[in-house]
């Protein structure tokens, strides 16, 4: 090494304690430069840490916690330098380790009930596993599948978000496939770590343990196809997970949370993986269409009443004061979700799910609340991807109902010439006493439904029909809505700032 030429360096720290005729472990992790010299496979280093004894104690500093009047390097240096060293991913260390039962059982003790659960160490006993199991792959997946009790175990601490990303990593649901990989799937749909999981969206756990199994789940609906994704999205597993979103109408993490995953299970785009393309999923921008199971979504569809239900807002006495008046209710968060989860499964372009969100009048109560709520751009942007989901369909039944039950064409007139929000106390959306009324919110949705009516209506002669009917719409569309979109062409602008847009539009 480098610093092993006398005439260019001094010895290494780490070098003069191996020098001593007796040394700890404990003087070598006091020493700044160990990882390093781990890192350059110091052959002196590696072969007194890769003892036996050595190794337990590592391990013990790991997943054990200090005690209460102990000094901070036997609190947080030691425990994390000792992280370290089982990060550099020393393949004479990792054997040791996994060639003894022993040890292994002594790096899942951390995951006994009885035990403290520290987020510091969590995050060790995370680093480690995971570097296992990339690295020893075949070993550690024995031995979890020779102990069962360590899924369970997982499960019960999954509100702690390392851990949860150790269940993640050992149920599959990453870019890393391992040699037994559709055995070890195979194995573990045939065991009852599924239902351990669906079970923590109930609402008696907290919601943080409700976010990260929904994640968990999450992550198996996106890894399909695979016999724990065919499982989860049976319609069994399916009743399990909306039961549980309904269980308790004052839990709105488990109704949140729960749909959260029935969303996955509908979404075409789950099989993606790429983060950047998972963050334009997110904003909706990149569309496909893959087949979903009927049955999954058949079993869904029984549930819709109930969710119809919960978007009523009437009996809902909370107030929420805002810049421009209050909210009386707030929409919340989960309604919003309930309002994304019809905007994917229209998307889904099953047939009978249109039929039955037309007959149990869902739609129409998600077209209400897009203009009771003139300032939610987030439900704003969930309805117009219903609109289009309705305008696009190949069912003549659910098109119809767009414009004669709910009245598309008359709601949209009729906002425009009305974009005031007005002090109706039976309305949500209330504005403030003795300041001016402040313009709607939606008015820009509103343009862009308006203009793809236009669009589809050149192609879709049953849609054209409907807005021919109208001579208030053809009038509205041959002079404000045409005026409107001449003023918003940037294309237009001699500002100068047009092209700083496209291009920021575009890099977005």
């Amino acid at each position: 090494m480098f610093w092993k030429l006398t005439a260019l360096s001094t010895s290494s720290p780490v070098e003069s304690v191996l020098d001593k005729e007796n040394f700890t472990l404990e003087e070598l992790l006091d020493e700044e430069e160990i990882i390093q010299e781990c890192k350059a496979l110091n052959s002196r280093l590696i072969n007194f840490l890769r003892d036996r004894a050595q190794v337990e104690l590592l391990l013990r500093y790991i997943v054990e916690e200090p005690p209460e009047d102990t000094e901070n390097k036997r609190a947080f240096k030691f425990p994390f330098i000792a992280c370290e060293i089982f990060t550099c991913e020393i393949d004479v260390i990792f054997k040791t380790l996994v060639e003894e039962d022993e040890l292994m059982d002594l790096l899942f003790s951390f995951l006994e009930p009885n035990r403290h659960h520290s987020t510091l160490l969590a995050g060790y006993f995370s680093k480690v596993v995971v570097c296992l199991m990339l690295r020893r792959t075949v070993s550690l997946m024995n031995y979890v599948q020779a102990h069962q009790n360590v899924f369970r175990q997982l499960v019960d601490l999954i509100g702690i978000t390392s851990i949860m990303e150790v269940l993640v990593r050992l149920v599959g649901a990453d870019d890393h496939v391992y040699p037994n990989f559709m055995d070890v799937m195979q194995w573990l749909a045939e065991s009852n770590l599924l239902e351990m999981i669906v079970d923590k969206l109930s609402p008696s756990s907290p919601p943080e343990v409700h976010a990260n199994a929904a994640e968990t789940l999450c992550a198996i609906t996106r890894n399909a196809p695979s016999a724990l994704a065919t499982k989860l999205s049976s319609p069994s597993f399916v009743g399990r997970i909306f039961d549980h979103a309904l269980e308790d109408s004052h839990s709105k993490s488990g109704l949140v949370h729960s749909l959260s995953v029935c969303i996955s299970l509908l979404d075409p785009k789950r099989t993606v993986s790429s983060p950047f393309i998972q963050s334009i999923r997110s904003q909706h921008m990149y569309e496909s269409h893959i087949p979903v199971n009927p049955e999954t979504v058949g079993a869904m569809l029984p549930k819709l009443g109930d969710l119809l239900m919960l978007l009523n807002v009437s009996s809902d006495e909370k107030i929420l004061p805002t810049t421009y008046g209050e909210l009386r209710p707030p929409l919340g968060k989960h309604r919003l979700k309930i309002v994304e989860f019809i905007a994917v499964l229209l998307r889904t372009g099953n047939e009978i799910a249109e039929k039955e969100l037309v007959s149990s009048g869902t739609i129409q109560r998600v077209l209400d609340l897009f203009f009771e709520y003139p300032y939610n751009n987030s439900l704003h942007h969930h309805v117009e991807s219903i609109i289009l989901s309705c305008l696009e369909s190949k069912n003549t039944i659910i098109v119809d109902h767009l414009f004669r039950e709910c009245d598309l064409i008359g709601k949209i007139l009729q906002s425009d010439k009305h974009p005031i929000i007005s002090g109706n106390l039976n309305q949500p959306t209330i504005p403030a006493t003795g300041r001016n009324a402040p313009r709607a919110g939606n008015l820009g949705h509103i343009t862009r439904i308006s203009n793809k009516l236009v669009q589809l209506g050149s192609s879709n002669s049953r849609i054209q029909a409907f807005l021919q009917e109208n001579s208030e719409w053809n009038e509205w569309q041959t002079t404000v809505l045409q005026e409107r979109n001449a003023v918003e062409n940037v294309y237009r602008w001699a500002c100068g700032y047009a092209p700083c847009l496209i291009f920021l539009l575009y890099i977005l």
